[in-house]
């Protein structure tokens, strides 16, 4: 079992940003919104993890210019501004999930400091890299590192110098080939971290793009207890690699994790997970979303456009999911229900998920039915 201070680690999901927005803030919240809506649905622990550069010193002068070095020319062009960062990391909390950043240099662990990032990831390529491993210990913030192409020495050297300094730490199985093949996967390295650090929480960086929700089921079983996999969204006409998890597919990862925990069943030092029948008792008691006046399309919803009521009827949007901003495609009449299907969300372009919606909840009486279009 993880101790207190280790706790943060336990069934923490890690949604690796990294340069899938481009460099482009807009890009980056709207990643940011469409995955915490999920993370939200599902009742997870989420960090949204994002990267740091000082490109200025991270890349040698002489080298700025050479686009035939793509790790170089993709640092370059992704790079953000402090603002901009700062702007992400609001984002990330504002929808419910905790900042997180892999910093690949000095200035970017303080810049970790002054946006008040939570946990730090100290990535693969890193985990010999002394002087940063260094300057990040200074913070005395957690820390979740990658064991990707590593040695055993380097691993054990790590979990020994944190653990002489009492900072929490966390170790990722990962196989550092972008992307893994089911065969390269290595899930009984799992068993192997687990007995070797039995003090650590040991997780699972995870870059398959066959079948994940099988990996992680099998992560979970393992032992495994925070997960991590790469994020991103369809649009701008911006390919996305196969590596990459879109929300849709976030949602079945996420639910595979829940039908694995509930599979292995909870362990006695941990809270039972109750029936389905007793959670369907009390989700007959949660409020749904109605509007307070006739609401126009192309209207974003405030608290004050709306309030929460019970019944929740089939369709309508709940306390779990309503968020501010959300932007409505047609009109709503006063103290009607707000649909799913009214909002521009990533649950109404994805049947499985707004089926979940639909079918839950009592039928809509013929006075609270939106008529046809005309």
């Amino acid at each position: 079992m993880p101790t207190r201070a280790d706790a943060v680690f336990e069934d923490l999901f890690v949604l690796e940003l990294a340069n899938n927005h481009w460099g482009r803030l807009e890009r980056g919240l709207k990643i940011v919104t469409d995955f915490g809506r999920i993370v939200r649905f599902n009742n997870v622990k989420a960090a949204i993890k994002l990267q740091f550069r000082d490109v200025d010193r991270f890349i040698h002068r002489d080298f700025r210019g050479r686009d035939d070095i793509r790790y170089i020319k993709k640092t370059i062009d992704t790079q953000m501004s402090w603002e901009d960062h700062a702007a992400m990391v609001a984002a990330v909390r504002q929808n419910g999930c905790i900042p997180m950043a892999t910093p690949f240099d000095e200035r970017s662990v303080d810049m970790c400091v002054e946006l008040g990032i939570e946990i730090i990831k100290l990535a693969s390529s890193d985990i010999n890299d002394w002087f940063l491993i260094e300057h990040i210990a200074k913070t005395r913030k957690p820390v979740i590192a990658s064991t990707g192409g590593s040695s055993l020495k380097d691993v054990d050297d790590l979990v020994r110098y944190f653990g002489n300094r009492s900072i929490p730490l966390a170790i990722n199985h990962c196989v550092s080939l972008y992307p893994s093949e089911d065969s390269e996967l290595e899930l009984n390295q799992i068993d192997f971290l687990r007995e070797r650090y039995p003090q650590l929480v040991i997780g699972y960086s995870t870059h398959e793009f066959h079948d994940w929700e099988s990996s992680v089921m099998m992560a979970h079983a393992k032992g495994a207890r925070t997960f991590e996999r790469h994020i991103d969204i369809e649009a701008d006409g911006v390919p996305v690699a196969k590596y990459c998890t879109l929300p849709q597919q976030a949602d079945r990862w996420f639910k595979a994790w829940q039908k694995a925990r509930e599979m292995c069943g909870a362990p006695g030092t941990q809270k039972r997970n109750p029936p389905e029948r007793e959670v369907r008792y009390l989700d007959a008691l949660v409020r749904g979303v109605y509007a307070k006046r006739d609401l126009p399309a192309g209207h974003a919803l405030t608290a004050a456009d709306v309030y929460l009521a019970v019944p929740l009827l089939k369709g309508q949007i709940s306390c779990r999911e309503i968020m501010n901003g959300e932007v409505l495609l047609r009109p709503v009449r006063a103290d009607h229900p707000v649909n799913i299907d009214a909002i521009d969300s990533p649950y109404a372009s994805v049947p499985s998920l707004q089926a979940l919606i639909n079918e839950r909840g009592l039928d809509v009486p013929e006075s609270l039915r939106t008529p046809p279009a005309q």
